[in-house]
């Protein structure tokens, strides 16, 4: 027997308030301040040593323990939020920039540009991303500035593709042609109104991608290539914290390690709900 929802006096049925979404958003924001006050809120210095106090538990001078070095996880987590958060912003630049060209380029163009722009990004797909930022790392050397731009190319492809998908169909639409039958260059259309009407598009899927990204970036500092010492981007703070697991401290690894789960969480669940919003509203 199939049951009918009840539905209330006026035949309205209840709204039902995204609360996953509004606790994402919050943890976003809560991060995002802390990272902008990371020096009030911080008790101490991020690479303040202190060996007396090495692998001490919570106490009430370092509420969330200390790591091998004795430095204070709170602190050093604060201070790693920013290069966690700018550094996937700065990643996704990079793609988009190269990813929307191409794809709008290949939209506008068709034909063997299409194809040429096409077979580029299948090349590209052929690699697993992963071992096309190792090897861009093995040539170039490791460090933070090189793995945005190794992931910024590995990731340019996939916003390509998209790109290319979205302004296809907005190519197609009649004020294309009106701008045209004005007398306006194909340049000068894409520049001001087909890449600026799908912009909305676009941004929610970047921000679909943010997780993504900061996901890659702090893999690569775990396995040593992103972020190096004395940084306190939180990959590489969990890497470093490995070791004491051994020893039965727990917090080294674990408090950045949450960290990161809990944005790319977050973002995640903002990113579809922002997706959703941001492709579907005109």
């Amino acid at each position: 027997m199939t049951t009918v929802p009840a539905v209330p006096l006026g035949g309205v049925l209840p709204v039902r308030r995204p609360w996953g979404v509004w606790i994402a958003g919050s943890v976003l924001v809560l991060v995002v301040l802390a990272a902008l006050l990371a020096p009030l809120l911080a008790p101490y210095a991020p690479d303040a040593i202190d060996l007396s106090s090495s692998l001490a538990g919570t106490t009430g001078a370092h509420p969330l323990g200390t790591d091998a070095s004795g430095q204070d996880l709170l602190s050093r987590v604060l201070y790693g939020a920013r290069t966690s958060l700018v550094a996937p912003v700065l990643l996704l630049l990079l793609a988009a920039a190269i990813g929307v060209t191409l794809g709008t380029l290949a939209a506008w163009r068709g034909g063997w540009v299409d194809a040429f722009v096409s077979r580029i990004t299948d090349v590209m797909y052929a690699f697993p991303g992963l071992l096309f930022v190792v090897l861009v790392i093995a040539v170039f050397g490791t460090g933070m500035t090189t793995s945005v731009v190794a992931l910024g190319l590995a990731f340019a492809p996939t916003i390509a593709k998209y790109t290319r998908s979205v302004a296809l169909a907005e190519r197609s639409k009649p004020y294309i042609d009106a701008y045209r039958v004005m007398g306006m260059g194909g340049l000068r259309i894409c520049v001001g109104h087909l890449v600026p009407n799908l912009a909305r598009s676009i941004v929610g899927y970047l921000v679909v991608l943010f997780g993504e990204s900061l996901m890659s970036l702090a893999t690569l500092s775990y396995l040593g290539f992103g972020a190096q010492p004395p940084s306190s981007d939180w990959g590489l703070m969990v890497q470093e914290g490995q070791a004491a697991i051994v020893q039965g401290a727990l917090l080294p690894a674990l408090v950045p390690g949450t960290a990161i789960a809990a944005v790319v969480v977050a973002f995640n669940v903002v990113g579809v709900r922002a997706a959703d919003r941001l492709g579907t509203r005109r």
